[in-house]
């Protein structure tokens, strides 16, 4: 099993080189290169052209590149899809999608601007309507390989304020990690605002992380520390798969199709998870050689 950790996943705005010189030394599982909300309207050419040198020069090693690009009602969107198409990124992130038909818009264009086939696109789900028709949109297109919360903007649109425990999301955050895992999609939790606030940064992971997120998308690399530590697997779940996988081993080499392990029964899908805990971590730790 080869998995891709997006514990953190770091946007980092198009317009600011030395930014993005910067990603390259941070321990962000991916970078996202945003020509949208952290690039002024009269900076957007010039952002776009400063993100495909940057993501065709490389430099980044393990982390994963992804372009954010403008939404499909702006002027700017075409001409990004068109340069993002010529990139090794790989994905292009768009923002505010509401419907499935507008994925497959974009399959469209990045199909004829000559996009390589295996370019991923990762969706933004930030408003009701998009909440609304996020079961559609995840089974949009096989191009579509992961969801991302706008939680700022659904907050925005939803009018509810940004809690401790995240009530008003509760529903909607819910309803698009279902989404994600019907259509066999990764999912990541939107942002934390608050940038000096790190114990409020580690509850909001814990509950990300309990709601079956796999990662946090942040907005500071001083924010990433916290959710590579919340999202990995620690010592004990690592021990505990490990543990499981041998006892299930043992009692199948018995002819027995469960095991027991801390006075709990253990079953086939008990090894999936364990496998896939493993997994994780060991890519991990392939990305820290």
């Amino acid at each position: 099993m080869s998995l891709t950790p997006r514990r953190s996943v770091l946007y980092m705005p198009g317009s600011n080189l030395r930014a993005m010189e910067k990603a390259k030394t941070l321990q962000a599982d991916t970078i996202v290169m945003d020509l949208e909300d952290a690039v002024a309207p009269d900076q957007k050419a010039v952002a776009r052209q400063q993100v495909v040198s940057a993501v065709n020069q490389g430099g980044y090693g393990y982390r994963e590149l992804v372009i954010r690009v403008n939404g499909i009602d702006t002027p700017w969107f075409q001409e990004d899809v068109m340069a993002v198409a010529t990139t090794c990124a790989r994905a292009i992130c768009l923002p505010k999608i509401e419907s499935a038909q507008q994925i497959e818009q974009v399959v469209e264009a990045l199909d004829a601007a000559g996009a390589a086939p295996d370019m991923e696109i990762w969706a933004m789900i930030e408003t009701p309507k998009g909440v609304q028709q996020v079961n559609a949109i995840a089974a949009a297109h096989p191009r579509l390989s992961l969801l991302m919360m706008g939680t700022s903007d659904l907050a925005k649109e939803m009018r509810i304020p940004h809690t401790a425990d995240r009530l008003g999301f509760i529903t909607s955050l819910s309803l698009c990690v279902l989404a994600a895992r019907a259509g066999g999609l990764d999912i990541l939790d939107g942002v934390h605002l608050a940038l000096d606030d790190e114990a409020g940064l580690r509850a909001l992971c814990e509950q990300a992380k309990q709601l079956g997120f796999d990662g946090k998308t942040l907005i500071h690399p001083k924010q990433i520390d916290t959710a590579n530590q919340v999202f990995a697997p620690d010592a004990a779940e690592v021990d505990r798969a490990r543990r499981i996988i041998a006892a299930f081993e043992q009692a199948e080499s018995e002819g027995k199709g469960v095991a027991v392990v801390d006075g709990k029964l253990v079953e086939n899908l008990h090894v999936e998870e364990a496998t896939r805990t493993l997994a994780i971590q060991e890519a991990i730790l392939s990305s820290q050689q």
